[in-house]
């Protein structure tokens, strides 16, 4: 009668204690249904894209009258024409191109200067991950260049403006071979920044920054932005002169002191409120009318502000009649089996939507394969980490930027179809101009995280992570049974040694089991950072092929693995039990993720699709042999495939597929070059798959391979 008033009067355990409890002796279950769930839920993100609308009401796109005339054409093509004589007199030179720009922005009465670079050597440092922006030119030693770009810069000064604000306009060009397209972008930016020198509604600033891309478009944009942000101070400024040779003789003449002094002297506007980057890409073969494609990724997943998209494509398609486009992957818009998923999502909104009308997520199978792939695309581009243009150096000072390729229908030798199209461009970029001139103050109504699934949709970042979250909720839980499972076996344990020797249970306790599995943890952490900074030592080996660079890196971290483990004990050794090991791993997992979702969440979600259900299904091979054939079978089959589609070489191959659709056998090659890319643009997924990915797929081969003992005191108890 005691013993049950005892229990009536014990209180019960909360209501979420009981979930928890109940959702671990499940976690099998509700781990392959969570799992099911997010990649379902993933698969279903373009059904669920919103169109875009303007959050921004100080923006009103298109409500004034464009200025921009057939004699701001006309004016575009005396420009083109005067730079074509330039580069005949030239005779190979490449200053005489800056130099004409520089006269004829000087003619309108704007302020004009030279900015000199340097090519930017990009190679990969251990620290370069966790420093700020340097400036370019002091980095450099000291000594003479004769190989360095000029940009041309030309500054508006707002007639209704205090000069705390500017609007940026970039049009890139190489300066050692123009080409007709290139030639049309300068024609196009002096004719706009002609006809903005004569607004006087203008109330920020305007910069036309002429980029001289013989280096790369963003090395000739992020030299200029460096400088912008982070002037140089020289005690003798002769120093500039010395290290570029040649370039005073060249753009000026031997007695203009006064001049060079002009022209030199680096001019700066007001805080950049965005920036259009704007260039004529190569003509369609096919199509019947011009088409725009809008770049914005920037580094690390970053985007600008989806208003200047939303502006841009609404006087693009409303308002000159363009096609606009985003990047896709063009394999997947030919895939079979996702017509099929299509179908099936198409039916199923249909039916849901029989249910309730409000439901509308019956997409038409062309939509849904386009969205897939354009998601697809956006996707992979912000994981990646790399900007997809010099958009990207912008945004590195938070300042939103956006590029735009302009692909011409016609061939450049039409005359009228030429015309027609720089009208068309010149309203568009005076739009945008008027648009951002409008605000008063940064971009901030609409989103910075969000997926492209077309031009005019988006999906946002409280519907992107729902597929995420649904990936990552069972890790707690699954960790949680596995340490608990392992807890109640080393209480019985305990219980048999409390009958042995007192030795065997100050050696032996249960309840510090999980340090021989942090111990493995922590020695695989130590070896991924020092695979992690192995490429800088390898990349100095002169004059070798990709491929030996990634078997030399192989060998060196197979090696350096080797060596740990001889000295601190490998996890066999270690006597560590696979559930506590699994159990660290999955906890490893949720803390890389969830640092990796800050930083750049593209590459946490997609990580995540690879890396959890290989981890959450491994189970020690030697375990499986006391299941059914079944279970054993399937089991076996998934977990082998979980691990080679998880080995990051096999992932990239995976990516690089649905990426570019070639399949190449090269893999070992590829890979070193794919990483190499990676920090040479110091993007965080190197980080990841360094310190995050490769230590868990790791681990998660010791699991796989763990020896599944008995320990000694069972032993002794049977």
């Amino acid at each position: 009668m005691a013993s049950s008033a005892n229990e009536e009067a014990k209180p019960k355990p909360r209501l979420i204690v009981r979930l928890g409890v109940f959702l671990a002796s499940h976690h099998i279950l509700f781990s392959a249904l969570c799992c099911t769930a997010g990649i379902i839920a993933l698969l279903f993100l373009p059904s669920l894209a919103k169109n875009t609308y303007l959050s921004e009401n100080a923006l009103i796109p298109g409500s004034a009258n464009t200025l921009f005339s057939t004699e701001d054409v006309q004016e575009a093509n005396r420009f083109a024409k005067g730079i074509e004589a330039a580069i005949g007199e030239s005779r190979g030179g490449t200053t005489e191109i800056p130099k004409f720009i520089a006269q004829q922005t000087k003619n309108l009465g704007a302020e004009v200067y030279y900015h000199e670079f340097l090519p930017d050597s990009k190679c990969f440092h251990p620290l370069k991950f966790f420093t700020s922006v340097t400036n370019n030119m002091a980095a450099k030693p000291n000594g003479t260049y004769t190989n360095f770009g000029i940009n041309t810069v030309g500054i508006i000064r707002a007639p209704r403006g205090d000069g705390k604000e500017a609007i940026v306009l970039v049009t890139p060009y190489n300066s050692q071979k123009v080409t007709p397209n290139e030639l049309l972008s300068l024609a196009l930016g002096f004719s706009v920044f002609s006809l903005l020198s004569r607004a006087a509604w203008l109330s920020k600033d305007i910069v036309w920054l002429s980029a001289d891309s013989q280096f790369g478009e963003y090395s000739a944009v992020s030299a200029w932005l460096n400088q912008y942000h982070n002037p140089m101070f020289l005690s003798h400024p002769v120093n500039l002169d010395t290290k570029i040779y040649g370039a005073n003789q060249i753009l000026y003449k031997p007695d203009g002191t006064a001049e060079k002094a002009e022209l030199m002297a680096f001019k700066r506007a007001g805080t950049m409120a965005a920036a259009l980057i704007f260039k004529v890409g190569e003509t369609r073969k096919y199509g019947d009318r011009d088409s725009v494609t809008m770049y914005a990724e920037a580094s690390n997943g970053q985007m600008p502000n989806l208003d200047l998209l939303n502006v841009v494509h609404y006087l693009a398609v409303h308002r000159q009649g363009f096609r606009v486009n985003v990047e896709t992957f063009n394999s997947l818009l030919s895939s079979s089996w996702l017509r099929v998923i299509a179908e099936v999502f198409q039916n199923l909104g249909s039916v849901l939507r029989k249910i309730n009308p409000d439901w509308k997520l019956d997409v038409t199978v062309p939509d849904y394969v386009e969205g897939t792939a354009n998601l697809a695309s956006s996707m992979y581009n912000q994981a990646l980490g790399v900007p997809t243009g010099s958009h990207g150096a912008f945004r590195d000072y938070q300042v939103d930027a956006v590029s735009l390729e302009f692909a011409p229908a016609f061939h450049l030798k039409n005359e009228n179809a030429k015309s027609s199209f720089l009208l068309r461009g010149g309203r568009l970029t005076e739009g945008v101009v008027r648009s951002v001139n409008n605000l008063l103050e940064k971009f901030h109504q609409s989103f910075f995280l969000y997926f492209l699934t077309a031009p005019s949709k988006f999906i946002s970042v409280g519907v992107y992570m729902i597929p995420f979250a649904l990936l990552l909720a069972p890790l707690p839980i699954v960790a949680a049974a596995l340490a608990g499972g392992s807890k109640t076996k080393g209480k019985l344990e305990d219980e048999c040694k409390t009958k042995g020797n007192a030795d065997d249970l100050q050696m032996e306790g249960g309840s510090w089991r999980w340090l021989k599995s942090a111990r493995v943890l922590l020695i695989i952490q130590f070896w991924a950072v020092l695979v992690s900074l192995l490429p800088y030592y390898i990349s100095q080996i002169p004059g070798a092929m990709p491929i030996q660079y990634a078997v030399i890196w192989a060998v060196l971290s197979i090696t350096i693995l080797i060596i740990l483990y001889a000295m601190f004990g490998s996890p066999s050794r270690a006597g560590v039990e696979w559930e506590l090991l699994k159990a660290t791993m999955i906890t490893s997992i949720t803390i890389g993720m969830g640092l990796m979702s800050i930083i750049n969440f593209a590459t946490a979600q997609l990580g995540a699709l690879i890396l959890i259900p290989m981890c959450l299904f491994s189970r020690p091979l030697r375990a499986q042999l006391e299941m059914n054939f079944l279970p054993r079978t399937v089991l076996l089959a998934s977990n082998i495939l979980l691990t080679v589609l998880g080995f990051p070489p096999a992932a990239f191959l995976i990516m690089k597929g649905l990426s570019k659709g070639s399949w190449t056998v090269d893999i070992v090659g590829d890979f070193w070059l794919w990483m190499e890319f990676l920090w040479e643009w110091s993007s965080a997924t190197y980080l990841y798959v360094s310190l995050v990915h490769l230590p868990c797929w790791l681990l998660c081969i010791h699991v796989l391979l763990h020896p599944c003992y008995q320990p000694e005191s069972k032993m002794k108890q049977e």
